[in-house]
């Protein structure tokens, strides 16, 4: 990914028009761009704020196709924070769409597992089980003893899917 505070502004504008067609078109012109920091953050902020479908699509599908593993930690980053549930759910699903390596980070995702909605905790799942067999064993023994006393791990909603998790870490 490169700097570039240049790029970073002109899309801060672009999103800031009201021109969901302008907007659609600067987010697929991005795909055929060399990657830069700081536009997942835009991007996200943007599908946070929005009710366009079209446009809440657009962004889901650019990032489901990131291929630069440099942007595993900037999507990251945004996962961290504090978004709507719909919005944490778009970005944990473009982890494991992408195809990209986020073993690194298991640990948050196991804590995102936690925290978020049914919907988010299954995405997050499956993100795990991509990775598993990257993890060391001191990693999935970490991430077990996380959900083992969660407190939400027996929540009669997530307990099944907490069972399966720790399962996939157990092989």
């Amino acid at each position: 990914m490169i700097k570039s505070e240049k790029k970073i502004k002109e899309l801060d504008e672009i999103l800031n028009k009201d021109s969901n067609i302008v907007i659609n078109e600067a987010i697929e012109l991005l795909r055929k761009e060399k990657p830069f920091e700081g536009a997942i953050g835009l991007l996200t902020a943007f599908y946070e704020r929005t009710d366009d479908f079209s446009i809440r699509k657009t962004i889901a599908g650019f990032m489901n196709d990131l291929k630069d593993q440099a942007a595993c930690q900037e999507i990251i980053k945004e996962i961290r924070k504090q978004w709507k549930s719909d919005t944490i759910s778009m970005l944990i699903s473009s982890c494991w769409q992408s195809g990209l390596n986020y073993s690194d980070y298991s640990p948050d995702l196991a804590k995102v597992f936690l925290q978020g909605d049914y919907i988010t905790a299954i995405e997050c799942l499956t993100v795990i089980e991509e990775s598993v067999h990257k993890l060391s064993k001191a990693s999935k023994d970490e991430i077990m003893k996380m959900l083992e006393e969660s407190p939400v791990s027996q929540i009669k909603e997530k307990k099944e899917l907490t069972l399966e998790l720790i399962a996939i870490l157990e092989r």
